[in-house]
């Protein structure tokens, strides 16, 4: 793995740990009857494993899951509710290497489409499972914070798009060609 590789794995697992733990813990909080503070949260990791995948290839995004997945979830049992830990753990993973299965199959076509529709198709089933993991049987309004929360997440898609660009635009032009060969 080369020095600049290697550093982009490190930041992208410190960053997937934080937004799972904080999203973990946000997620508790209802903003209203259709959305907690996790669903405005979450969808950066939908970000931060796209960048990892544009940068430096499916491969070491994965890396990137997996870790972040363990630190996330370690985190999340010591500060969140074990029942959300559980269930962010297993949507994560699930929804994460869907995102890049079809972020990579999709990563010579026009630079928006591989994140926009990763993010949507990983997103229906990350939130599929988790609120189904998380809170069935609880009494809580699960399934109004569902939709809510898949609304968000499209919205996030769409608007997360704007910092996949400008983050990819601002690399030398040398790091943003290295997997894919598609001008940013």
């Amino acid at each position: 793995m080369r020095s600049i590789e290697l550093k982009g794995v490190v930041a992208g697992i410190l960053a997937m740990g934080l937004v799972v733990l904080v999203s973990n813990i946000a997620v508790g909080y209802p903003i209203n009857e259709w959305l907690t503070w996790g669903a405005l949260t979450y969808p950066i990791a939908f970000l931060v494993t796209d960048l990892t995948n544009r940068l430096f290839g499916a491969s070491p995004a994965r890396k990137v899951v997996y870790a972040g997945f363990a630190t996330g979830v370690t985190l999340s049992l010591i500060f969140a509710d074990p029942r959300i830990a559980i269930a962010s753990g297993t949507a994560f993973l699930v929804a994460q290497l869907l995102d890049i299965a079809i972020f990579d199959r999709m990563r010579r076509q026009t630079w928006w489409k591989a994140p926009l529709v990763s993010s949507v198709i990983s997103s229906t089933v990350d939130t599929a499972l988790f609120f189904s993991i998380a809170f069935y049987a609880t009494g809580l309004p699960w399934v109004t914070w569902a939709i809510g929360d898949y609304g968000a997440k499209l919205a996030m898609a769409a608007a997360l798009l704007v910092p996949f660009r400008i983050f990819i635009s601002t690399l030398p032009k040398h790091l943003r060609q290295v997997q894919d060969n598609t001008p940013a």
